[in-house]
């Protein structure tokens, strides 16, 4: 993972992801230690149009962190409004 990465966390990078989430990555933090196989991350968490909500520091399962796009809804079409119309 490097700086600028959007991924996509869900149970199987932890468990406290029950509630699946989309993060911008800072950066990994290597100098804190942890258990083989897993990192700390340090990013932003998205919300569905892509804003940063949250600075957020998580501990994940590095197997278990998905790099993905954020998911991109279509665009609304405009409602077309007409007015009277002159006849005559």
């Amino acid at each position: 993972m490097k700086a600028g990465d959007v991924v996509y966390l869900a149970t199987a990078a932890s468990v406290q992801f029950l509630r699946p989430i989309f993060v911008r990555v800072i950066r990994e933090v290597p100098e804190w230690h942890t258990y083989d196989g897993w990192v700390w991350i340090e990013g932003y968490e998205l919300n569905a149009a892509g804003d940063a909500v949250a600075r957020r520091e998580l501990y994940v399962l590095r197997a278990g962190v998905r790099l993905r796009a954020l998911p991109v809804k279509p665009p609304r079409r405009a409602k077309r409004r007409r007015g009277p119309v002159r006849v005559g």
